[in-house]
C-alpha cells in the first residue's frame, strides 16, 4: 500500500484541491443560506467544474464520467470532502446511486436516469431508515411492497431520505418476501419516481439545526400511501435488497471516510493557523504546551485514520468485502473527525462557536457520522465478532 498520493493521480488531485479552496469554500456562506442565490452559485460551480475537466471524476467513463479507477478516486475524494458542497459542485453526489442503477436496474430505468444523473441534470434519493424501527436492526423494517398484477404497491413510511425534495426518484428498501427463511432475504429495492401518486413528503427533518439549503440535501420523512409502480422497477432479483445494499455501502463507507479526512484536514489547518496568529499572555497560542497536545493528537489521529481507510480501499479494490476493515474505519474515522473539529473549536475559543468560521457547521455534521450508515456500537460489535471468529 502506498501511503503517499500516487504520481498518476497527483495532478488531478491538486486541481480538485485548488477548485475546493479557491472556488467552493469561499462560496459556502451563500450556499448554506439557500435560496435563489445558492442555486445560481452551485450551478455556476458545476459549469466551472465541467469546463475544467473535473466533473464526475469517479463515475465510469461509459456513463459519461471521468472514469477514475476506484483507488485513484479515493485520493481525490479526500480533498473533495473539505466542504459538504464538494460532491454537488463536482458531480459525484450521485456516484453510489449511478453505480447501483447501472448494475441492477432494468434497461428502461438505466436509459431514463443514468445519463442525466451523471450529467447532473437530475438527482436520486435512497430510502431505508424508518421512524418507528431501530435503524441498528434494519431487518425490522415495516415498509412493504406487494405485487398486484404487473405493479408493486408500496406502503409505509421512511425518514432521513436525503435529497427527496429535489430527487427524480427514490430507491426504496421494502419487505417483499414475508415468508423468507432468512430476514436478510425478505427485502427488495424498488425504484419509485417522486411524482408517483401516493408519494408524499411529510417534512424536512431538522438535524442539529441544519436544513436542506438549496434543495440539495435535506433529510425528509416520506409517506408511501398505496404507491403503484411497474413490476420492472425492481432492482435486481426479489429478496436481494440487502445484497445490493452491501454492494452499495462498502465503497460508500470508503467515500465517507475519505471525505471525513478532508474535513478533518481542513479543521486541522484552521487550528494551526489560529495557534500561530492568536496571542495570549504575551506569546502565540502555539507556544503553549496544552495547545501543542491538540496538534499532536489531531495529526496522529488523522494519519492513523487515513492509513486504515486506504487499507480498506485496497481490500475493496481487490474484490474483498473487507467487512472488518470497513467496520473499523467507520468507527475510527467518525471519532477522529469529531475529535479534530472539537479541538479546532477549542483553540478558536468563543469564535469557534460562531458562523464566522466553518467549524460550527462542520462539528454538527461530524456528530451525524457516528450514527448514519450504522451506529458505532453495531460496527464495534460486528467487527469484534468477526475478528474473534478469525482468531479461533
Amino acid at each position: 500500500m502506498l501511503f503517499a498520493v500516487p504520481d498518476r493521480v497527483r495532478d488531478v488531485r491538486d486541481a480538485v484541491h485548488a477548485f475546493m479552496t479557491e472556488r467552493v469554500e469561499p462560496a459556502e456562506d451563500v450556499l448554506n443560506a439557500g435560496g435563489d442565490a445558492a442555486r445560481e452559485t452551485i450551478a455556476g460551480l458545476q459549469r466551472e467544474a465541467k469546463d475544467a475537466g473535473l466533473w464526475a471524476l469517479g463515475h465510469p467513463a461509459e456513463l459519461g464520467g471521468g472514469g477514475l479507477p476506484f483507488l485513484d478516486y479515493v485520493y481525490v475524494n479526500e480533498v473533495q470532502g473539505r466542504s459538504e458542497w464538494g460532491q454537488i459542485a463536482l458531480g459525484t453526489f450521485t456516484l453510489q446511486d449511478s453505480l447501483m442503477l447501472h448494475k441492477y436496474a432494468s434497461p428502461r430505468w438505466r436509459d431514463r436516469y443514468l445519463a442525466p444523473m451523471v450529467a447532473g441534470e437530475l438527482s436520486p434519493s435512497f430510502a431505508m431508515t424508518e421512524p418507528a424501527v431501530a435503524g441498528s436492526d434494519p431487518t425490522g423494517m415495516e415498509t412493504t411492497a406487494e405485487l398486484d398484477g404487473d405493479h408493486w404497491v408500496v406502503r409505509g413510511r421512511k425518514w432521513f431520505t436525503t435529497n427527496a425534495a429535489a430527487a427524480a426518484y427514490t430507491t426504496v428498501m421494502c419487505r417483499t418476501e414475508p415468508d423468507a427463511e432468512s430476514p436478510h432475504r425478505a427485502f427488495s429495492m424498488i425504484i419509485v419516481p417522486t411524482d408517483t401518486p401516493g408519494y408524499r413528503i411529510v417534512r424536512d427533518t431538522p438535524v442539529l439545526g441544519l436544513g436542506g439549503g438549496t434543495g440539495h440535501g435535506g433529510h425528509y420523512e416520506v409517506a408511501y400511501e398505496d404507491v403503484r409502480v411497474p413490476a420492472d422497477n425492481l432492482l435486481g432479483p426479489r429478496g436481494h435488497g440487502f445484497v445490493i445494499a452491501q454492494d452499495r455501502l462498502g465503497p460508500g463507507r470508503i467515500f465517507h471516510c475519505m471525505r471525513w479526512l478532508g474535513q478533518a484536514q481542513r479543521a486541522f489547518e484552521l487550528m494551526c493557523a489560529r495557534l500561530d496568529s492568536r496571542v495570549a499572555f504575551g506569546e502565540p497560542l502555539a507556544a503553549k504546551q496544552l495547545m501543542q497536545q491538540h496538534v499532536f493528537d489531531s495529526y496522529t489521529e488523522i494519519q492513523a485514520a487515513r492509513m486504515l481507510t486506504l487499507q480498506a480501499a485496497e481490500q475493496i479494490d481487490a474484490g474483498s468485502q473487507a467487512r472488518v476493515e470497513i467496520g473499523a474505519i467507520k468507527v475510527v474515522g467518525a471519532k477522529m473527525l469529531h475529535n479534530v473539529i472539537d479541538r479546532a473549536i477549542q483553540v478558536h475559543g468563543a469564535a469557534g462557536l460562531t458562523d464566522d468560521f466553518p467549524l460550527s457547521r462542520m462539528y454538527r455534521h461530524a456528530r451525524e457520522a457516528r450514527i448514519y450508515d450504522g451506529p458505532d456500537e453495531v460496527h464495534v460489535q460486528s467487527t469484534a465478532r468477526r475478528i474473534l471468529k478469525a482468531m479461533r
